[in-house]
């Protein structure tokens, strides 16, 4: 049964961000968190041919070192992975999760989180991780593989939490919106706060019966919320969003991981790459 949270914890800057998201997302919903670090696969020390330059004693000698190094190096990075998972607990726990768990894990990451044995309801990840470029114009790679391997939503959080009151869902009819309506209309989550379904342009010939469509849903499920069709202005969809979330001061953005017309283009759509990196929000996706 998908009835925790799980989040994605490493040595990032996002971490701390992280926690407190889920925190928050727990102590609104009742389900546990599971804080989960996976470290790298472990390589073995390169057994390479040195005889030709020394002894075959001292070239076993050396590869036992190096063999006794990659074992230390794996005891350190468990130790380390082990405190940061303990921090970790502590700040979610603070944050208003009343149950945490954690996990060390081993290997590939997308298969620890999204896997069977995973089982989650809703996925926290950082913008970007540890060994991410900061420079670049893009999300981190492992948030692009979780994205697209997820069957659950995925909460991206910005560098810092900020406390959320107001969301915007930024609609466009396909289906994808489609779910993050359902979801917020069923989750305990959005209770009390005030949602905004915003339509950017260029607009669908159906596009306001889908919003009354939508509003309609949520307003039936006790939601807060008003409708937004924004102007044609010459803004691209992702540059009018950005410009209302800025002017609507909101906490929160949902919206669809794809886009189902034109912006299907990047690996995870191209408004949702520009939302994610220049919102400055935390940005809960959709498939």
């Amino acid at each position: 049964m998908k009835d925790k949270i799980i989040a994605l914890v490493d040595g990032s800057a996002y971490a701390a961000s992280v926690c407190e998201h889920a925190g928050w997302l727990a102590a609104r919903s009742g389900m546990p968190v599971q804080l989960l670090h996976v470290l790298g696969r472990r390589s073995p020390a390169p057994a390479q041919d040195l005889s030709g330059t020394i002894r075959l004693g001292a070239r076993s000698a050396l590869l036992d070192e190096l063999a006794s190094l990659d074992e230390q190096r794996a005891r350190l990075a468990n130790a380390h992975g082990r405190a940061l998972l303990d921090d970790a607990r502590s700040l979610t726990e603070g944050a208003g999760a009343a149950r945490v768990d954690t996990r060390l894990e081993q290997g590939d990451l997308i298969a620890h989180a999204t896997g069977k044995a995973a089982d989650p309801a809703l996925i926290v990840i950082g913008k970007r991780g540890e060994a991410a470029d900061f420079a670049a114009d893009h999300p981190g790679s492992n948030l692009e593989r979780v994205v697209r391997a997820a069957k659950v939503p995925v909460l991206v959080t910005a560098r810092a939490f900020r406390p959320i009151a107001s969301v915007m869902l930024a609609f466009d009819g396909g289906v994808s919106s489609m779910k993050a309506v359902d979801h917020i209309a069923s989750s305990p989550v959005f209770d009390g706060l005030r949602i905004e379904v915003a339509m950017a342009p260029p607009a669908s010939r159906d596009a306001h019966t889908q919003v009354e469509e939508a509003i309609l849903r949520l307003r039936a499920a006790g939601r807060d919320v008003r409708a937004q069709f924004l102007d044609d202005s010459g803004d691209s969809a992702d540059g009018a969003l950005i410009a209302r979330i800025e002017q609507q001061n909101h906490d929160l953005v949902v919206m669809g991981a794809y886009g189902h017309s034109r912006i299907r283009r990047l690996i995870i759509g191209s408004v949702t790459t520009r939302m994610l990196i220049e919102s400055r929000r935390s940005v809960l996706l959709f498939r």
